[in-house]
């Protein structure tokens, strides 16, 4: 757990699972993505025992933002181990990377919470594997998620139509604080 003046970070607990909820189905949060809104609360309590496995097997995974120790849930923020095999999967795997990702409460966006923790993941992804890179893959149309990617010194790697996407329409961008190799970069699309 960490804390600065600004916000608490603390490992996902199920506990959490009505705020998480809260946060993830919010339509708000999904104006980028419709379809990715959770609309089941079993689903919310499954994700977040995935979240707690991760934190086990990996030593890392994202945290859920508080404002004080033990408030509300502002949302979740950080790095998680992607492209390996399954769960507790090498990191030396040709596809691994570190998956940035960062989703706010509306009332908390805007804030600049996304990028003070974003720095934090970034920090302590490298803490643990610092020669993975840090990705933060998102849709063209999340603008507000790719400044957060560009504040944090991620550079664009990728702009490509999202296959699989229910909108034909959608580009996903894909942002690195590395060149990926090719294994990485198809992980990162998968």
């Amino acid at each position: 757990m960490g804390q600065t003046p600004d916000y608490v970070l603390d490992r996902p607990s199920v506990d959490d699972v009505d705020q998480f909820f809260a946060v993830d189905s919010d339509p708000r949060v999904w104006t980028h993505l419709p379809s990715g809104r959770l609309t089941d609360e079993e689903e919310a309590e499954a994700i977040l025992v995935r979240l707690v496995s991760q934190w086990e097997l990996d030593g890392i995974g994202p945290w859920m933002v508080r404002e004080t120790p033990g408030g509300d849930i502002l949302g979740h923020c950080g790095c998680s181990l992607r492209g390996v095999a399954g769960p507790g999967a090498s990191r030396g795997t040709p596809g691994a990377f570190w998956n940035l990702g960062y989703r706010f409460r509306p009332e908390a966006q805007g804030r600049g919470l996304a990028s003070a923790v974003s720095r934090d993941a970034i920090a302590a992804a490298g803490d643990v594997d610092p020669e993975l890179p840090v990705v933060a893959y998102l849709l063209e149309v999340n603008t507000a998620s790719a400044v957060v990617a560009r504040k944090l010194g991620l550079e664009l790697v990728h702009r490509a139509p999202d296959v699989g996407n229910p909108d034909p329409a959608a580009i996903r961008l894909v942002f690195a604080d590395r060149e990926l190799t090719a294994d990485q970069l198809d992980a990162t699309l998968a």
